[in-house]
């Protein structure tokens, strides 16, 4: 039996298999491979960074729940010389393709942290993650917005030569709107879903349970919901997509490509079964070998009724 290809091609980035992990949820501050290869991934999504030092949210910051877990983390982070002496080296030295999460409160902090990420040479792309309020427009996150996700995104395409990969807030109301507006300004794929809003409140003390009192649930439970976004995304842009949200083994995983994703990722999964991405990755390359499909690019796009809506680039 033929091994079947694997390799996947998103906005130039080239990946061994369309395997990743969420920024976050897996080998915090360089501390990868600590149960199997970082190599064994298609690509890698490091922990979100800030352009300064942050505290993060107060705790408890994380609490579980049935199919997922309710956190407020905050991204906590170290200052960027801390980054570039501790954690830049590590990544250097990867055998695979790292595609760098940031964030910021404003539209210059992204774009200061992407033109010092790009300075660096280290990264095939940058994701931005677009869940954080902007401070000068009233609070609203900039992915609630299509307007302020336009130009976040069309400053920090002007200043960084790296592929863009544009993190989407899971809003339903305005989730093609802002998609269509990040492809407008250039964005060369989407990921997503970012983790939904969720408060858990302690029955005792009628309470929220966390320090932050909102927070985000992710896990099993929201798969249904990403699987849609993904859906529904495809149908809108022609940029290639990285699909999250609840993934936990290698059937989640053609589901997403058959809503539309090109590459899936895997997030807090990992703190329950480090083992799942390693996994998923043998028992998809065994079924798409079992069912006859010598390529997993032609899983993408199946759900719909045409898989080919638009011509796509994604060399």
């Amino acid at each position: 039996m033929p091994v079947p290809e694997l390799k996947v091609a998103i906005a130039g980035i080239q990946m061994k298999n369309p395997l990743t992990v969420g920024s976050g949820t897996y080998g915090h501050h360089g501390r990868f491979s600590q149960f199997f290869p970082v190599e064994t991934m298609g690509a890698l999504f490091p922990k979100t960074i800030r352009n300064y030092r942050w505290p993060g949210n107060p705790p408890p910051r994380v609490h579980e729940v049935p199919a997922g877990l309710h956190s407020s983390v905050g991204i906590p982070c170290n200052d960027w010389s801390t980054f570039v002496e501790h954690d830049v080296p590590i990544l250097r030295s990867l055998d695979v393709p790292v595609i760098q999460s940031v964030i910021g409160r404003t539209e210059d902090e992204y774009v200061e942290i992407a033109q010092k990420c790009s300075d660096l040479g280290v990264f095939s792309g940058l994701e931005l993650n677009l869940s954080c309020p902007n401070i000068k427009q009233g609070g609203l996150d900039f992915g609630y917005d299509a307007e302020a996700s336009y130009r976040l995104v069309r400053r920090v395409r002007d200043a960084t030569k790296l592929p863009v990969v544009a993190k989407l807030a899971p809003d339903y109301s305005s989730l093609s709107k802002v998609a269509k507006s990040v492809e407008a300004a250039g964005a060369d794929a989407i990921s997503l879903v970012n983790a939904p809003r969720a408060m858990c409140i302690d029955y005792r003390t009628r309470k929220p349970i966390i320090g932050n009192k909102i927070g985000a649930l992710s896990g099993a439970a929201i798969k249904p919901m990403a699987v849609y976004m993904v859906w529904e995304i495809y149908q809108a842009v022609r940029i290639p997509i990285f699909g999250m949200g609840g993934v936990t083994d290698y059937r989640d995983v053609i589901e997403f490509m058959a809503a539309g994703a090109r590459a899936v990722a895997f997030g807090t999964i990992n703190y329950v079964d480090p083992m799942a991405l390693p996994r998923a990755l043998a028992d998809l390359t065994n079924w798409l070998g079992e069912n006859g499909i010598n390529d997993v690019n032609d899983l993408v796009g199946t759900a719909h009724e045409d898989p080919k809506i638009f011509e796509r680039k994604y060399g």
